[in-house]
């Protein structure tokens, strides 16, 4: 009996050639492709799975999914690795691999597969879901198979073996770099990115504007929040009016890609070890983020977000690493969620030219009392307080100067 094997099908030149090559194999291959908001034409890519040899062709529309339960989170988190990087294909491989176990299950397929190479972070983050998500399940990886490398040591030696075998593929011998976009952000990397100091050709962004080209006055927007998740966006300039998840999403994208807004050119630390030089554009992801992190500062107290903000790091570089099912991460996530319980509220934003800036806050769960912080009430708060305050907290640091003091009088 064929053995049944679910593939995780982007429609590229790599998957459609694994594709083929896992039929020559001996396998009842069933494509999947995840539409994560990437612009293809899912119908076309129905069709290329099928000539490339699927048995079955699966494509889930999982942007509400992707938004409500991947992208939220980590906005409630304030989650970026190394603190650039806003996660984007990293919070979107979770739940690909997740759908693609789903279906495994269902069909009855004993293996799944991935196009990710053996160099980067995505081989992490599909198979560490895989092992948790269906443990046992036969997980094939070409990229990392003595015979495919040998078959394919080069994107030409893919190119030319989709033209043998009627394979139809758009990508060219001359590819500047490649691109994985998604509803967070589209990234850029490889070919001539590959090197740092080179600057990115103008033309080579699809979400964002150069700040040249973007609207010489500002777009206001307003964004209310509840428990740290945003629920409204409203422009303030023409009165749109937004609260769907993945209405308000796209939304902020357009904005915010017209306003050239959520460019990003780092390099950054692979899972693996190696340095990779990656360039983003993530609009929406850096509207909101700077949004909830502004409303935290007058809901959120201060040792609840000391605390916090010590495992944001941590966090980052767990959904980076592909540990978003571990037992650590559902750990953090209940935490960090418990922190959100009094992040509700408004915050109104100016963007412009690449710049997102704070207008204004406020919250019915509000911290902030005028009173008490302005200089001129005394708003319950008694300075004379201060005193015993600053002399309790002085105690260690006088010790410290005065053996510093014996010290150098000892010389």
């Amino acid at each position: 009996m064929t053995e049944k094997l679910v593939l995780a099908y982007s429609g590229g030149l790599d998957t459609s050639v694994i594709l083929h090559w896992l039929k020559e194999k001996g396998y009842d291959v069933i494509a999947f492709t995840a539409d994560l908001g990437q612009k293809e034409d899912f119908g076309a890519i129905r069709e290329k799975a099928k000539a490339a040899g699927a048995s079955k062709v699966f494509v889930e529309d999982v942007r509400t999914e992707f938004v409500t339960d991947y992208i939220f989170p980590a906005i409630r988190a304030n989650a970026m690795y190394e603190g650039r990087y806003l996660l984007g294909t990293s919070l979107a491989r979770p739940l690909t691999a997740k759908k693609q176990i789903e279906i495994a299950l269902r069909e009855g397929a004993t293996a799944v597969a991935h196009g990710a190479t053996g160099k980067g972070n995505d081989q992490v983050r599909f198979e560490l879901a895989y092992h948790i998500l269906a443990p046992g399940i036969k997980i094939i990886a070409p990229w990392k198979d003595e015979q495919f490398l040998k078959t394919f040591q080069g994107r030409s030696d893919a190119i030319d073996y989709a033209q043998k075998h009627g394979i139809p593929v758009k990508a060219k011998k001359d590819e500047p770099w490649s691109t994985d976009p998604n509803l967070m952000h589209i990234s850029y990397e490889a070919g001539e990115l590959e090197d740092p100091a080179r600057t990115p050709r103008p033309h080579m962004f699809e979400l964002t504007v150069s700040p040249h080209d973007a609207p010489d006055t500002e777009t206001k927007i307003e964004v209310t929040f509840e428990h740290g998740n945003p629920v409204r966006v409203e422009n303030l300039d023409d009165g749109t009016v937004k609260t769907d998840p993945l209405e308000l999403f796209i939304y902020l994208n357009d904005v915010g890609g017209k306003n050239a807004i959520g460019r990003e050119d780092m390099v950054e630390n692979r899972f693996v070890g190696i340095k990779s030089r990656g360039v983003y554009e993530t609009p929406a992801g850096t509207i909101l983020h700077k949004a909830h992190r502004d409303l935290e500062g007058i809901t959120m107290d201060r040792e609840v977000m000391r605390l916090r903000d010590s495992l944001i790091p941590e966090f980052a570089k767990l959904v980076y690493n592909g540990m978003w099912f571990s037992p650590e991460m559902d750990v953090m996530r209940v935490m960090f969620d418990k922190t959100q319980e009094h992040v509700s509220g408004k915050v109104k934003l100016a963007l412009y030219k690449g710049n997102v800036t704070i207008h204004g806050r406020e919250s019915h769960e509000s911290l902030y009392d005028a009173a008490q912080s302005s200089m001129d009430v005394a708003g319950g708060y008694n300075p004379l307080d201060a005193k015993g305050f600053i002399r309790v907290n002085a105690i260690r640091l006088v010790n410290h100067a005065l053996r510093k003091q014996k010290k150098r009088q000892g010389q």
